[in-house]
């Protein structure tokens, strides 16, 4: 059987994860009675939660004889290292572009690499069903984009597509026919290549990696050359040539629709997923025992940010959580590295942290998230970006950030990240009433940007960001504005004090919270920190009287995400995790001890 292989690649929520729905439907992949999820595609429950593709994902279905395997890319920008080694695996593209938001920042990301490695994109615009599309724009902005990534003239030879996926149809016509995607499959077969198949004996590299709890570790990939079946003898060669491990296929397992299927035998060309080692990991390549020149790979964007992970050592640890030992985290970390390459692990100076840097918030916090939820317990400090050294030059990440707001919030913005040390560089309408402004603004200035960015513009602004370069240290930012509410003791929380509490700041817990000496139960109205007492109650008389007896209503707490908790913590405090409860609190808990760092920090 004839063989194509695609990803289909896009910005977030441009609609990727929903047209593999669509087309898999369409193309008979599921029974006429089986009951499919919604974006069936994106399986773990943080994508369905945040409705985002975290990890890629293949697929494959049969049109007109030919068998097309199609790879799920996340459309986030943290997320960002599965999509440059997934396009090494492909022999097209289809680029989804939303028919009213335009190619983002994300599209020129993903663009960019597809490009680079010599792949000609189908460009399909997507959801032209939505009252404010305006196709026309979008598809000059789109050619714009392809020229400023330097494409080459048969790259800007690209066939176009409309259509909305959600309601199955694409077209070469705005206007229809609204039938179903066959256009989309037609356009693949005809305009994306065979796979090359070179000759020689077995070659495969290793894209993707997950661990399967009974068939271990899964490598999936492209072969480059020769066959593979279950039992074959195989070698892992490292990008440096030398051997990492030696063992046997156990099982070769082929996509087909959402299942995974056994096969006796896989050729070159396949996009097929193999089990039996143990070490092995991305980037690798496997090999029969007689070859010994790896494949090459790409490398990966580096990390631009960085957190540390710890045990959690506050007086509440371990009552939530089943796992709290620093072993027990520095292997689920090191675990994490093996699978995704966009992270990178050091060892603390204790043996109880662990710096974690990654390409971003996000990402970083899909992993706390992921840990959270399998039982751990964690601190968390607050995130610092990667800084580099080049010729006695201090050196820091940049990136490009696209903000779509009302015409009346542009000033606060403007202002907003003039202050963080950003620049605008464009500034454009973008609908009715409505501006996109590009900046090119510090990784470290975004760090909790974003829930302020929100508060300024009433929750109309849409945010996107993408790494763009390291460029000179822009020196001191400022910092928080406002200082925290610390309580003074242990105990339970107490409605009376807490409603005593608030003319001092938005209180950040329940009442009847277990709390302790040095956690952060809310924020201060000033920049200075405030010792608080939570525990006090309402002294009692014997007399009665109507005054005296109104019931206390307390203001519903300013209760932070997991992500907003990371943007909001100073570099004295740690987000504190487990399994039930997110909590902020200071690294020294003692008052005695804050003084004396303090003193110690000025002095310094």
């Amino acid at each position: 059987m004839s063989l194509r292989n695609i990803a289909i690649i896009a910005h977030v929520d441009h609609g990727k994860t929903t047209m593999i729905d669509v087309l898999l439907k369409q193309s008979g992949s599921f029974r006429e009675n089986q009951r499919v999820e919604e974006r069936a595609m994106d399986s773990n429950d943080l994508e369905r939660e945040r409705g985002i593709t975290i990890l890629a994902k293949v697929t494959s279905l049969v049109w007109k004889d030919t068998r097309i395997n199609i790879v799920d890319t996340p459309g986030h920008a943290d997320f960002g290292g599965e999509v440059e080694r997934i396009l090494s695996m492909v022999d097209g593209v289809v680029i989804l572009v939303d028919a009213a938001e335009g190619p983002m920042p994300q599209t020129k990301f993903v663009l960019g690499k597809a490009l680079a490695q010599g792949l000609r994109p189908i460009v399909a615009i997507n959801k032209i069903d939505r009252p404010d599309e305006r196709h026309l724009e979008v598809l000059e902005e789109i050619f714009d984009l392809f020229i400023a990534l330097d494409a080459t003239p048969e790259q800007l030879d690209f066939p176009v597509l409309y259509g909305a996926a959600k309601l199955g149809w694409m077209s070469e016509k705005p206007e229809g026919p609204k039938d179903s995607l066959a256009p989309l499959l037609d356009k693949v077969l005809e305009y994306v290549p065979a796979p090359k198949v070179e000759e020689g004996p077995f070659r495969m590299l290793v894209t993707t990696i997950e661990r399967n709890p009974f068939l271990g570790r899964i490598l999936t990939g492209r072969i480059t050359s020769g066959t593979v079946k279950a039992g074959d003898p195989i070698h892992s060669l490292g990008r440096d040539g030398k051997i990492v491990e030696k063992g046997r296929v156990s099982k070769v397992l082929a996509f087909r629709g959402l299942e995974r299927t056994p096969i006796d035998l896989a050729e070159a060309g396949d996009i097929v997923a193999i089990a039996g080692l143990e070490t092995s990991t991305v980037a690798d390549t496997l090999v029969n025992p007689s070859v010994t020149v790896p494949l090459p790979s790409k490398p990966i964007d580096p990390p631009t940010l960085s957190v540390t992970f710890r045990i959690n050592d506050g007086p509440l640890a371990g009552r939530e959580g089943d796992k709290v030992q620093s072993r027990v985290i520095r292997e689920r970390l090191f675990r994490e590295a093996e699978g995704n390459v966009a992270i990178k692990i050091t060892e603390g100076d204790d043996n109880d942290s662990f710096e974690v840097a990654g390409r971003g918030e996000l990402q970083l916090a899909v992993l706390i998230e992921n840990m959270r939820r399998e039982g751990f317990e964690l601190t968390i400090g607050r995130p610092r970006v990667v800084i580099r050294e080049e010729n006695g030059q201090k050196l820091e990440p940049i990136e490009e950030v696209i903000i779509d707001v009302d015409d009346e919030h542009t000033g606060v913005v403007v202002q907003k990240l003039t202050e963080r040390k950003g620049d605008l560089v464009d500034m454009r309408p973008s609908g009715v009433g409505r501006q996109r402004l590009r900046f090119y603004v510090p990784t470290r200035s975004l760090i909790g940007y974003q829930p302020e960015l929100l508060s300024d513009t009433r929750g109309t602004a849409i945010f996107n960001r993408l790494f763009h370069e390291y460029q000179p240290f822009k020196g001191a930012l400022p910092g928080r504005r406002t200082g925290v509410l610390i309580s003074n003791g242990t105990g339970q929380a107490v409605t009376y004090a807490l409603w005593n509490l608030e003319e001092r700041g938005p209180i950040m817990i329940d009442a009847g919270v277990d709390i302790y000496e040095g956690m952060i139960i809310g924020e201060h109205a000033r920049e200075n920190d405030l010792e608080v007492n939570a525990l006090k109650g309402k002294q009692l008389t014997n007399i009665r009287t109507t005054s005296k007896d109104e019931a206390v209503r307390l203001t519903p707490p300013k209760k932070l995400t997991l992500e907003q908790s990371l943007g909001y913590i100073a570099d004295d405090e740690y987000v504190e995790v487990t399994p039930k409860s997110i909590r902020l609190r200071k690294i020294w808990l003692d008052p005695n001890d804050r003084k004396r760092m303090m003193r110690a920090a000025k002095a310094s």
